[in-house]
C-alpha cells in the first residue's frame, strides 16, 4: 500500500481535499440538472457548483504554481529560466490535450486551453513577493471585468472564426479576468498556507469578499431585471460564467474561503474521513480527462451521440461516475501513488536540477496537480 503518498511531509492534505471537492463539483455542474441558486431556498443549493468549481480549480492551480516555484522561498534569478521553461512546456501539453478533448464532441467547455494560457500569463509574477502578487490579483479582479464586458460585446465572437477562437482560447473561462484567480492562489502559496494564522486570515478575507460580491448582487436587484446585453447588465452581476465584477469578487472570495475551510478541516480527524476525496484531489487532471472519456463512451453507446447533453443527463450518470471516480482514484493512490497523468507531467524533458538542490523537489507532490 502506498499510504505514504497521501501523507508525505511535502503534501498539503487540505489542498488535496479542496481539489477533490472541486472535482465532485465539476461533475455535478456537468451531469446534474441544476436550478438557479437562491440562497434562501435549500432546494436550489446544488447551484453552488455552477462556475464556483471552475474558479476554485483556477485558484488552486495558482496555489500549485506557487508551491512549484518554491512556496515561501522565491526562486532565484538562476532558477527562473528553468522554472519558466518547464511551465511553458507544460502549458503547451495542456493546450494540446485540451484541443484533443474538444474532438470528443462532449458538450462541455474544456478548460485546459484556458489553463495553458493562464500559466503563461503567470510567468512574470513568479519572482514577486506575496504582497505584490496579491495586489496584482486584486487590481486585475477590479479592472478586467470592465474590459471583458466590452470585448465580449464584439459581434466577431458570433462568427465561425470567433467561435473557433473561443474554443481554442478557452474563452468561456476568459484569461483577462481569470488570471486574477490564478494570481490569488499564487500569492496565497507565497504566504505559507500551512500556517494556522494564514488559514484563518484566508477564511476571514474570503468570507468578506463573498459576502460583499453576492450581497451587492442581491441588494442591487440585477437578477430581477431582464438582461438585454447592456454593458452595465453584463458588468454588474454575480451570475455564474458571467465574469462580471460581482462574480469575480464573490466567487473569488468563495474559492479562498473554501480552500481555508479544507485546510482547517485537515487539522482535525476529518483528515482521515476525507481520504477518498483527498485521493481524488491528488490527481485532478487524471479525474478530469477520465470523466470526459467515460462520458464520450457511455453517451455513444447509450444515447448514440456524445453531443446530446439533455439525453445524457437524463441517464442519471452523476452518482455512478462520481462513485467510480472517487473509488478508482483512491485505490490507485493507495496502490501506486501519484496519478498517471500527474506523474507524466512531473517527469518532463524540460525538467532539470536547479542550483538549490531542493527547489527541484520541494512540494513536487503538488506541482502538476492541476485540472
Amino acid at each position: 500500500m502506498n499510504w505514504a503518498h497521501l501523507h508525505a511531509q511535502d503534501r498539503i492534505p487540505g489542498i488535496d481535499l479542496a481539489r477533490g471537492l472541486a472535482v465532485v463539483g465539476m461533475f455535478a455542474a456537468h451531469l446534474l440538472w441544476i436550478t438557479p441558486l437562491v440562497w434562501s431556498d435549500p432546494g436550489t443549493w446544488t447551484g453552488i457548483v455552477q462556475d464556483r468549481s471552475s474558479i476554485l480549480f483556477a485558484t488552486l492551480a495558482g496555489v500549485s504554481l506557487g508551491l512549484m516555484a518554491g512556496g515561501t522561498r522565491r526562486p532565484t534569478s538562476s532558477e527562473l529560466p528553468t522554472l519558466r521553461a518547464r511551465l511553458v512546456y507544460r502549458s503547451l501539453l495542456l493546450w494540446l490535450i485540451g484541443v484533443v478533448l474538444l474532438g470528443l464532441g462532449v458538450p462541455v467547455y474544456i478548460i485546459l486551453p484556458a489553463y495553458a494560457i493562464l500559466f503563461l500569463l503567470a510567468l512574470p509574477f513568479l519572482s514577486l513577493s506575496p504582497r505584490q502578487v496579491l495586489l496584482a490579483a486584486g487590481g486585475i479582479a477590479l479592472l478586467t471585468p470592465f474590459l471583458q464586458a466590452w470585448v465580449d460585446a464584439f459581434p466577431w465572437w458570433e462568427t465561425g472564426s470567433g467561435r473557433m477562437a473561443a474554443w481554442l482560447l478557452g474563452w468561456y473561462y476568459p484569461f483577462p479576468v481569470w488570471i486574477a484567480f490564478v494570481l490569488a492562489g499564487l500569492g496565497l502559496a507565497r504566504t505559507d498556507i500551512r500556517r494556522l494564522r494564514t488559514q484563518l486570515a484566508m477564511l476571514g478575507a474570503g468570507t468578506a469578499l463573498a459576502v460583499l460580491g453576492y450581497g451587492l448582487d442581491a441588494v442591487s436587484g440585477t437578477r430581477d431585471v431582464p438582461d438585454d446585453g447592456a454593458f452595465w447588465d453584463v458588468l454588474w452581476t454575480a451570475e455564474p460564467h458571467s465574469s462580471g465584477l460581482l462574480e469575480v469578487i464573490g466567487s473569488g472570495g468563495f474559492a479562498i474561503a473554501a480552500i481555508s475551510v479544507c485546510l482547517l478541516a485537515c487539522r482535525t480527524p476529518l483528515i482521515w474521513i476525507t481520504l477518498p476525496l483527498r485521493a481524488t484531489g491528488s490527481m485532478p487532471l487524471t479525474a478530469y480527462i477520465a470523466q470526459l472519456l467515460l462520458w464520450a463512451v457511455i453517451a455513444s453507446i447509450g444515447v448514440g451521440t456524445t453531443g446530446d447533453l439533455a439525453a445524457f443527463r437524463d441517464m442519471a450518470p452523476f452518482w455512478p461516475l462520481t462513485i467510480a471516480t472517487v473509488t478508482g482514484r483512491t485505490v490507485w493512490a493507495l496502490l501506486f501513488g501519484r496519478g498517471p497523468l500527474e506523474r507524466a507531467m512531473t517527469h518532463l524533458p524540460a525538467r532539470r536540477s536547479t542550483s538549490s538542490g531542493r527547489s527541484a523537489s520541494r512540494d513536487d507532490a503538488h506541482r502538476s496537480d492541476v485540472r
